[in-house]
């Protein structure tokens, strides 16, 4: 057994004879298999080190690519297309409030939106100093409105407040609606992507933290609701009262600065936050209980001046909000806001 063991395993170094015949074919066959040995033993013996290169190389790769990417978006500030996708798919972010991340995909679509407007419909240069100065503004204005969206998120989970789909679409539903009627859903998206470059769920995506936004500092604010409750209790107790009086009266009593106006002839479907449509369901100087502007900058109370088929005119009292903003401002004072690129600050 052992001789046998032994012969098939030895290796013949010694050259097969010239002639192949009979007698030696095995031995030609042998030779020409040993030498195709020599490639596959050692590969089959060392696969395991192929396997750690393999690991090796990928991990090296992929920690490039991490590095490439972080240094366009972070120092470089890359704000191609390319990268706008990536932080869309990746939730990267371009800073934090109070603990709560600002997402980069959030701030991009902000700052490219508004660059797009410039370039496409004000036919501004944006390679000018002039124009740099313009996008230099535009980032200050994108981190802000995003780390403001952040905030309000961060809020509203505490709240327990958030946007529900039927809310969603009452909203653009409403905004859809011109004096000629209501646009169709098909022209409503077209003129976003013309005006600001937006997808329909890019836009709904804009929209919903807006009204989360907006849905938070109402909550918050109640001085602003006390205040458009005393201004209720005047109105509709003395229905011819001055409302420009009314709005100094409040505006000294509690602090905040309550504003009167007047809005002049406008449409019935005027985009005002609902101050006229709200207008033109009440009677010729019959005044309103408090509402809340769908623009999100406070309390209104609104009197009917004079109507006709198309138009409406009416006064104003509004009780703006403040809660919101002054908590805001406290923790960026409190050096609780972080942003991870710099943005030069641009008074206007």
């Amino acid at each position: 057994m052992k001789k046998l063991f032994h012969k098939l395993t030895k290796r013949n170094n010694s050259p097969p004879p010239s002639r192949i015949t009979s007698e030696t074919i095995d031995q030609h066959r042998e030779h020409i298999l040993a030498g195709g040995r020599r490639f596959k033993y050692p590969i089959q013996y060392a696969r395991h080190k192929l396997v750690i290169n393999a690991i090796i190389i990928s991990i090296t790769a992929v920690v490039i690519a991490v590095a490439i990417g972080w240094w366009q978006l972070y120092p470089g500030q890359n704000t191609s297309d390319f990268m706008y996708r990536i932080t869309r798919v990746v939730p990267l972010p371009v800073a934090v409030v109070d603990g709560q991340s600002v997402q980069y995909s959030d701030y991009l679509m902000a700052y490219r939106s508004s660059v797009y407007y410039l370039e496409k419909k004000e036919q501004v240069n944006l390679k000018t100093d002039d124009g740099k100065r313009q996008i230099d503004y535009i980032k200050q204005k994108s981190m802000q409105g995003a780390i403001e969206d952040a905030y309000a998120e961060k809020l509203a989970k505490k709240l327990e407040i958030s946007i529900s789909g039927a809310e969603l679409e009452t909203f653009i539903k409403g905004d859809r609606q011109s004096v000629n009627g209501e646009v169709s859903e098909q022209t409503y998206y077209a003129v976003i992507l013309d005006y600001y470059n937006w997808s329909p769920d890019e836009y709904r995506h804009v929209t919903e933290n807006k009204l989360l936004r907006q849905k938070v500092a109402y909550a918050m604010d109640k001085n602003s609701l006390k205040a458009a409750d005393s201004v209720n209790d005047i109105t509709q107790k003395d229905p011819i009262s001055d409302f420009k009086s009314i709005a100094s009266t409040i505006s000294s009593q509690t602090g905040l600065k309550v504003t009167y106006g007047v809005s002049g002839w406008v449409p019935k479907a005027n985009r005002d936050g609902g101050l006229a449509i709200e207008a033109s369901k009440l009677k010729k100087l019959e005044a309103s209980f408090s509402i809340k502007s769908t623009k999100g900058d406070g309390y209104y109370v609104v009197r009917q001046l004079d109507i006709n088929s198309n138009q409406v005119s009416y006064e104003y009292i509004n009780i703006p909000l403040t809660t919101f903003t002054k908590s805001l401002d406290d923790v960026i004072s409190k050096g609780k806001v972080q942003k991870y690129i710099s943005i030069a600050n641009i008074a206007n």
